[in-house]
């Protein structure tokens, strides 16, 4: 479980659900791990168990809509550990109000752009230059999702945004890959997790397992083991790549479970 072993990483937004998830599984795997977010006590809790585990772990606040919190919170990074390897984009704010076009107002527009896409943007922006001191580099993780695979009922802006972080992700990787550092992006399904399962009604589930080519839901877990091969060096000529860790979900024709219903193979 040394396959991270001495790197720094920062995971943003790892004070609940998938970021939890990855902080606790990069810590595993050796690397030295900054929680950050804006929930205090929830962050100190994770760095906390980490530690208790054996890994190594602090917690930094950090507001993904705040540029000087982000500023802060590499520098620190930097400061503490006296360089940074690896930096998983998870923060986002999947809470704000969305809908329709129709529906959706600027402010609402802008509230989530700026959560989900500007903010993963200067977190880049601001780690990229300590990432290319490092003689390899370093590697980006952008945490995406299947939103932005295609058009849906509602969820317009957030569904942009995150098609804006599936392109932020190749050009960070053709704009900086001669200097080392690898972008890449996971685009989870599903992902249930203690902090949404109470939230998510059974017969979304129902919905969703019945498309799904496994037998599961995804948990936080399969979202950390692909960002702990892109943080490894076993990834080291992978960069660019977006790919969508959903059971299958978004890999069929959308009339799948219908057929099945009826127990038929096609029309």
């Amino acid at each position: 479980m040394d396959r991270l072993k001495d790197k720094v990483a920062i995971v943003t937004g790892s004070t609940s659900g998938i970021g939890i998830g990855i902080a606790k599984t990069y810590a595993a795997e050796g690397a030295k791990v900054v929680v950050c977010g804006r929930r205090v006590e929830s962050g100190e809790a994770v760095a906390e168990e980490i530690r208790k585990a054996g890994g190594e772990a602090s917690f930094h606040v950090m507001d993904i809509t705040e540029p000087a919190s982000i500023e802060a919170l590499v520098a620190d990074t930097v400061e503490k550990y006296g360089r940074l390897d690896i930096l998983v984009n998870n923060a986002a704010n999947v809470s704000l109000a969305d809908g329709r076009v129709d529906e959706v107002t600027i402010e609402m527009w802008d509230a989530i752009f700026e959560s989900d896409l500007r903010g993963t943007f200067y977190v880049i922006k601001c780690a990229l230059p300590h990432m290319m001191k490092n003689e390899k580099g370093g590697s980006i993780v952008n945490i995406g999702s299947m939103a932005s695979c295609s058009g849906d009922l509602g969820s317009t802006a957030y569904a942009c945004a995150k098609a804006g972080v599936d392109m932020l992700t190749q050009s960070v990787a053709l704009q900086y890959g001669k200097s080392n550092i690898r972008c890449n992006c996971v685009r989870p399904g599903l992902i249930v997790t203690p902090q949404n399962e109470p939230r998510i009604p059974q017969v979304l589930k129902d919905i969703f397992l019945s498309n799904i080519m496994v037998n599961r839901y995804g948990c936080p877990e399969d979202i950390a083991h692909a960002c702990v091969y892109f943080g490894a060096d076993e990834s080291e000529y992978v960069t660019g790549q977006i790919i969508t860790v959903d059971g299958g979900l978004n890999s069929h024709t959308p009339t799948v479970a219908q057929f099945r219903a009826i127990g038929s193979r096609t029309w």
